[in-house]
């Protein structure tokens, strides 16, 4: 056996275990030759470790209770936290209390402890190996929804602001709908990132465990092995000592003159009689027939030689496989199975700390969606149900009717109504209100007319020429508004136009925006107090133009612009493009890109360079990416998105050379 098995030792056992012979005889079954060894003082030293405990001797009757054998041990010692020993009750445990020791004890008295613990760890292994492999399965169904989840939503949104749908509430429940729809969305992507995280931990839990109960399992074979080898080893021993002793007896006999054939140990071997004859033989020594033969002298002598020997060395034996096996049930098995018992508490007390975790995160995502679709708090904006019942259809029926009108009404689409009598045409029958009509100035109704107009006008979604024909202006009062805010509140906040503001608080602006415009005060705190949902919900307009600022029709043009690598003719042949803009465009190209000019001059402050705002803005004012309008525009490619981006970076640089004229500059 090696020296890293079992370390030299140099304490002494308790003799009174073997002082006993006939204890020594019966449970150890030595033979009656060796009788006189077994109670030799020599055997009975054992050496051990100095922090080792007493060793269980193997002379110990079966009879004797665990409780008894317990009482009587040694308690443990500083040194030894590490291995399992009886400790009295008035000795304070050093042991940790959450590990429970009677379980230890118990296991400690079977003889299947260690394969029982080894069946058990694999038990376990395969169930947190189960639960590993359900979170990853698990995460992958909810990282498939969340991402579909989104990209749906995003893509609903998206092609409906590019198609000619319902505005007004309609279109307002629809993207807040969108919105909530993303924001539960991204909770299952973040649910399942949880989940992964949880499923490698509890594969690596029981990899580690795995390894450990190979690396226990494998020292827990060679201790067994060593024991077997020395019993085999002292059974070897104790059968040439048995032997060496059978040719002494026969030796003694002849020098009797008696027939080893016609002897009472041949009769009746084991006796205790046979003792008595090998006895006095043995003490007669060569008195019985000295001188006589000199052959059955030698031989005599060199057979008690022989049974000297083999007696030294049974004894050996016998006094290292007792050393060995009070070692081993003492100090090496109790470690073994602790090591084994904290392997099978380690993987089931992470199994269920992660299934608790797992019940925890599903239920919170559960929570989490249903607060979002019936949110608890009014602040926290609306539901899925409140946004659907907030839909007005009479309302939108009306405005779309008055705006309608108003942008298409000038053209004679039907027959016509008044004319002079004489080509047939009759006056207009009174209506039911014709006295209430009468008693009114038409200038009131036309004021009324234009107030309705004026708080129903929505912004979003509406063609930007529809949209400053209908109000009569040179610039959307949407752009005025929200630019003005942010040169005032904006131009110095880090990031500007690059940070999002917050889905809800964006989500409100807009709807107040697209309701009534001239009620929404940019300068109180409200909207102040976080300038970027002032620009989220500029952007927003932008994108939510059923044509972009830069038109369809161009689109192609500035992305050949762009791509001309010298930059002088780059720089002509955009400024061409941009003269090409219908008037609503260029205006609103105009004074957007002075806007973002003046940005661009805080970069200090803000870090919004012109180059960080023409990312930001090329897909934006060129339009969102998909396969062109239902009007038959070009399609937009996602190998344009450079493109546009240097587009709109060349016309920043040049902001001066393309829209200011110098009689603008002069004055």
């Amino acid at each position: 056996m090696g020296d890293d098995a079992y370390p030299a030792r140099k304490s002494t056992a308790d003799h009174s275990d073997s002082s006993n012979p006939a204890d020594g005889v019966t449970s150890l079954g030595h033979h009656s030759v060796i009788q006189e060894g077994v109670t030799s003082p020599t055997l009975t030293q054992v050496s051990l470790k100095p922090s080792s405990p007493p060793p269980r001797s193997s002379l110990d009757s079966p009879v004797r209770s665990p409780v008894s054998r317990h009482r009587e041990s040694i308690p443990l010692t500083v040194e030894r936290r590490d291995t399992l020993s009886t400790i009295p009750s008035d000795v304070v445990s050093l042991v940790e209390p959450s590990f429970d020791e009677n379980v230890l004890r118990a296991l400690c008295e079977l003889d299947c402890g260690v394969p029982l613990l080894l069946d058990r760890i694999k038990q376990s292994l395969v169930s947190c190996r189960e639960a590993s492999a359900f979170f990853k399965k698990r995460a992958g169904l909810e990282e498939e929804y969340g991402k579909t989840l989104q990209k749906l939503s995003r893509s609903t949104s998206e092609v409906y602001s590019m198609n000619d749908g319902k505005a007004g509430s309609f279109v307002t429940a629809w993207q807040s709908s969108m919105r909530l729809h993303e924001l539960m969305a991204e909770n299952r992507i973040r649910f399942a990132h949880r989940l992964n995280e949880m499923s490698e931990e509890l594969a690596s839990l029981a990899k580690e465990v795995d390894k450990n109960r190979k690396q226990t399992k494998e020292l827990a074979s060679r201790y067994e092995r060593a024991l077997q080898e020395a019993e085999i080893n002292m059974e070897k021993s104790k059968a040439r000592l048995d032997v060496s002793s059978e040719e002494l007896e026969r030796v003694l006999l002849q020098k009797e003159g008696e027939s080893f054939s016609e002897s009472a140990v041949q009769a009746k071997p084991g006796v205790l009689g046979s003792k008595r004859v090998l006895g006095k033989a043995v003490a007669k020594g060569g008195l019985l027939l000295k001188g006589k033969n000199p052959n059955i002298l030698r031989q005599e002598d060199d057979i008690r030689l022989r049974v000297s020997n083999a007696s030294d060395s049974y004894r050996k034996a016998l006094h290292d496989t007792q050393a060995m096996r009070q070692e081993y049930f003492n100090f090496q098995l109790p470690r073994i199975l602790r090591a084994l018992k904290e392997c099978v508490d380690e993987i089931d007390l992470g199994t269920k700390y992660h299934l608790t975790r797992y019940a925890f995160l599903f239920e919170s995502i559960v929570l989490s969606d249903g607060s979002t679709l019936v949110p608890i708090a009014p602040e926290e904006g609306a539901g899925l149900k409140a946004l659907y019942d907030a839909i007005d259809n009479r309302v939108d029926f009306k405005t779309y009717m008055q705006n309608y009108a108003y942008a298409r009404g000038g053209a004679a689409r039907g027959p016509r109504r008044e004319g002079p009598a004489e080509e047939g045409f009759l006056p207009p029958l009174p209506t039911h209100n014709a006295s209430y009509a009468a008693a009114q100035p038409p200038q009131s109704v036309v004021n009324g007319n234009t107030q309705i107009t004026d708080r129903s006008r929505p912004t979003f979604g509406v063609d930007l020429a529809e949209q400053m024909a209908r109000d009569q202006v040179e610039l959307p009062p949407v752009l005025e508004k929200c630019c003005a805010a942010i040169e005032k509140y904006g131009i110095r906040s880090q990031g500007i136009y690059r940070i999002s503001g917050m889905a809800r608080r964006v989500g409100m602006l807009k709807e107040r925006l697209d309701k009534d415009m001239n009620s929404v005060d940019l300068d109180s705190e409200e909207w102040t107090t976080d300038i970027n949902n002032v620009t989220s919900v500029l952007k927003m307009w932008f994108r939510e133009l059923p044509e972009p600022v830069l038109t369809f029709n161009l689109h192609q043009g500035f992305v050949d612009a762009a791509k001309i690598e010298n930059d002088r003719l780059r720089h002509i042949r955009l400024h061409e493009r941009v003269n090409d803009l219908p008037d609503p465009n260029y205006a609103t190209l105009k004074y957007f890109m002075g806007h973002l000019h003046k940005i661009a001059q805080y970069e200090g402050d803000n870090s919004m360079s012109i180059q960080n705002l023409a990312i930001v803005f090329g897909p934006t004012l060129f339009g969102q990416v998909g396969n062109g309008s239902t009007s038959g525009h070009a399609n937009v490619t996602m190998a344009d998105a450079p493109y546009q981006n240097r587009a709109i970076e060349t016309i920043l640089e040049h902001y001066t050379d393309i829209f200011v004229d110098e009689s603008e500059v002069t004055t």
